[in-house]
């Protein structure tokens, strides 16, 4: 299956599927709308229902002006326009609270997002935040945004999460399993073929030639086996097969310092061996301005790295900057990836 992309057209167009409607996403919604930082890079059709659009919109303070088309009609405007899915009315909606009703507003707009970005209809995803346990209610089964996407799309490939923060990436090798799990899972081709994936979306972001810092597992790197034997046995390995390969990788490094190095700016990505290894430090450095990407699909999806924000939803607090940065990147990958030519297949 091949996906076509918007070539011909100057500005990306992305897919923006408006989240959990409980926490402030019905907001970044209505601001991403108005901004010209996010105008001047892409265009976007947002999925999701009118009425809970201006609401966001009025608790933002923001006029709303988007011309509601259907999916056939989406690449027909310059300016923002909407698919209304009708999905869930205003008088529905219940502020701070996770809901079978707001996850299958959530699910329901996802779906269509990813759907119009196989069919080529647009060239990326984006979405406001996600509340898992309202995602749960109205999907059982439901884990993480990477599985939903595979099975959905049924993709014959591997798709992680990478966090975003300027010019500093984190990837990981593990994600959302248990921390007693994490030194079994680990192994010599899951660390290889981690490093592999992100020089690859490393590249897709139009950084030419990568350069990767992979974290020790253990306090002090192992201290030579001295507190653990999974840096010499299995990560140190793993980083020598992926420099034979070509990539330029260097560790195993202390985590407590890994982040240190990166923000010098010579390298520009971590991979961490654990969820809150790297998301800890990433929160901590740019919590209102970090991205998070699902890498190794056939097109960029994109979401702010903040959750939904419940304890603000309502009250026009809503900062929108990580959900412009989550546009921005979406839409720099298509356009690098126009210039290279890419062919996307899966």
């Amino acid at each position: 299956m091949t996906y076509q992309t918007n070539k011909e057209l100057r500005r990306p167009l992305l897919a923006l599927a408006m989240g959990d409607p409980a926490g402030i996403s019905p907001e970044l919604a209505a601001r991403l709308t108005v901004s010209e930082r996010v105008a001047s890079k892409a265009r976007l059709a947002i999925i999701g229902d009118r009425r809970i659009l201006e609401e966001g919109a009025k608790v933002a303070g923001l006029p709303l002006d988007i011309e509601t088309v259907n999916a056939d009609a989406i690449g027909s405007s310059e300016k923002p326009v909407l698919i209304d899915l009708g999905n869930l009315g205003a008088q529905d909606l219940s502020h701070g609270e996770a809901t079978l009703a707001g996850g299958r507003f959530a699910v329901e707009n996802f779906m269509l997002a990813l759907t119009l970005a196989k069919q080529g209809k647009v060239d990326g995803v984006c979405y406001t935040p996600f509340n898992k346990k309202a995602m749960r209610l109205a999907h059982p089964g439901y884990d993480d945004e990477s599985r939903f996407i595979v099975e959905l799309l049924q993709l014959q490939r591997r798709v992680r999460e990478f966090n975003v923060l300027d010019t500093v990436w984190n990837a990981r090798v593990t994600s959302h399993i248990p921390l007693k799990d994490v030194a079994a899972s680990l192994s010599i081709d899951a660390i290889r073929d981690e490093i592999a994936l992100t020089a690859d979306c490393l590249r897709r972001s139009g950084i030419e030639h990568p350069r990767i810092l992979v974290a020790a597992l253990n306090p002090h790197a192992g201290d030579g086996g001295s507190f653990g034997m999974e840096e010499v046995d299995i990560i140190g390995p793993a980083i020598e097969a992926a420099a034979a390969d070509g990539f330029d990788v260097s560790g195993p490094h202390s985590a407590d310092t890994v982040f240190v190095t990166a923000l010098r700016g010579k390298y520009h990505a971590v991979l961490t061996m654990y969820h809150d290894q790297g998301q800890i430090a990433m929160k901590l450095m740019g919590f209102e301005r970090g991205v998070t990407m699902l890498g190794g699909l056939p097109f960029p999806v994109c979401t702010p790295a903040h959750g939904t924000a419940y304890d603000i939803a309502g009250k026009g607090l809503a900062n929108s900057l990580a959900s412009e940065e989550a546009v921005m990147l979406a839409a720099r990958m298509v356009s690098t990836a126009d210039r290279r030519g890419d062919e996307h297949s899966d």
